[in-house]
């Protein structure tokens, strides 16, 4: 009597009905096919990636621009004057009569008639941030960052049509222009080979109360 012996272990059979391993082009294509597949899937993982900074920094950049505006538009609004100018810390001077209504700081007055009482904004280009000081203060507060407004004031007095007032009239538009080099939340710089090649902040306010 004739014993079969018995296999283990793979047994692949052959186009002609015989055991045999795979042949070089059918491991290449299958190599092929894994290929794409990963190269697919890295695909996708980078475009999430790139689609949550995306959504992170439009985030970030919104709030920002929520707080660094929000109390500023404020106090415009219910102020008794506002005045125009060139200033920093310890000084502003007004735009004056017959000029352009424009410049890198503004003053607020919640008063028409207390002028002894301010609230000032102003650009310094040290630090490149737009800050906030208040009359008799000797802090400040530093309302936005990375701001660097390339030949445009930050401050505008405006009519109806946006242009620029050459003096002190009433019922005015309050321009505001930011233009930021870098988001703080999260940190993302902005440039040609960057995400955002230009990235700026614009409103207009109007006061509440007339002079």
């Amino acid at each position: 009597m004739k014993l079969r012996g018995i296999t283990s272990g793979f047994n692949r059979t052959g186009p002609h009905g015989d055991g045999g391993a795979f042949t070089l082009p059918e491991l290449m294509i299958a190599m092929a096919v894994f290929s794409l597949l990963i190269g697919g899937l890295i695909s996708t993982q980078i475009m999430g990636l790139r689609m949550d900074q995306l959504a992170r920094s439009k985030i970030g950049a919104s709030a920002d621009a929520r707080a660094a505006i929000s109390r500023m538009v404020m106090e415009i609004r219910s102020a008794g004057l506002v005045r125009i100018g060139a200033g920093n810390l310890s000084q502003f001077n007004e735009a004056g009569v017959n000029q352009r209504q424009e410049g890198n700081a503004i003053q607020v007055y919640p008063e028409k008639n207390a002028t002894n009482r301010f609230i000032r904004y102003y650009y310094d280009p040290a630090d490149e941030t737009l800050r906030r000081t208040e009359d008799g203060a000797t802090s400040v507060q530093v309302v936005a960052n990375s701001v660097r407004n390339q030949g445009a004031p930050l401050f505008t007095s405006e009519d109806f049509s946006g242009t620029v007032l050459s003096n002190n009239f009433n019922n005015r538009v309050i321009g505001v222009r930011l233009e930021f080099f870098q988001l703080q939340n999260p940190t993302f710089p902005i440039g040609p080979e960057s995400i955002y090649d230009f990235y700026q902040f614009r409103t207009k306010i109007t006061r509440r109360a007339l002079e």
